[in-house]
């Protein structure tokens, strides 16, 4: 049996998905009062003097500290039907079919949300890695569980929870830079696409 790690946002879908789930989860209110705020941390982020963590970070804080958690999982089970299908890959989507018609092991390893990549995956029949909200009293404090799942983060987390060499061959799909570690722990690596080199 193999291991196929795949990355969400860019990789299995056609552009990145937060933002569209941050229109329909965060109150409309906070949400044209962000639009303001946190420009400059978009503006930094796109002109590379902030980290996507610290991006991501401040957006999360401001859109969704003292949110009701129910309201926010009823949000992201709506977005996993109605708006996921339509970003979806078919190239990507047609991959993680042959792994499963191989009876491989296929995890989506992602930065995004488990709101919405939770129940999209348990509908697709994957298994799931990736970045969670601290909640208190059924609210969401606004902080990430944890470290977000960037970077090298997603290769610890896929150590923790696989040993890897129980699998004949670990298949990683990736398309950014924050990927490249997921990807240096398989045997075959594909970037936006194209296999690389063996390593």
């Amino acid at each position: 049996m193999n291991l196929a790690l795949f990355d969400f946002d860019g990789t299995i879908t056609t552009r990145e998905t937060m933002r569209d789930f941050m229109y329909r989860a965060v109150p409309p209110r906070r949400l044209a009062c962000g639009k303001v705020l946190l420009a400059p941390w978009v503006a930094g982020y796109r002109l590379g003097l902030v980290s996507g963590t610290a991006a991501r970070a401040a957006i999360v804080r401001f859109g969704f500290a003292g949110v009701a958690l129910d309201a926010v999982r009823n949000h992201g089970a709506a977005f996993a039907t109605d708006l996921l299908p339509a970003v979806l890959r078919p190239e990507a989507m047609a991959r993680i079919r042959w792994h499963r018609d191989q009876g491989d092991t296929v995890v989506v390893v992602s930065g995004a949300l488990d709101f919405y990549l939770a129940p999209w995956c348990h509908a697709h029949g994957l298994a799931l890695i990736c970045s969670t909200l601290e909640h208190r009293d059924g609210r969401l404090t606004g902080r990430y569980l944890g470290a977000q799942c960037v970077g090298e983060e997603k290769a610890r987390r896929v150590r923790a929870a696989y040993d890897l060499a129980c699998y004949g061959n670990v298949y990683a799909y990736g398309d950014t830079r924050e990927d490249l570690p997921l990807l240096d722990l398989a045997h075959r690596r594909f970037y936006r696409g194209r296999e690389l080199a063996a390593a």
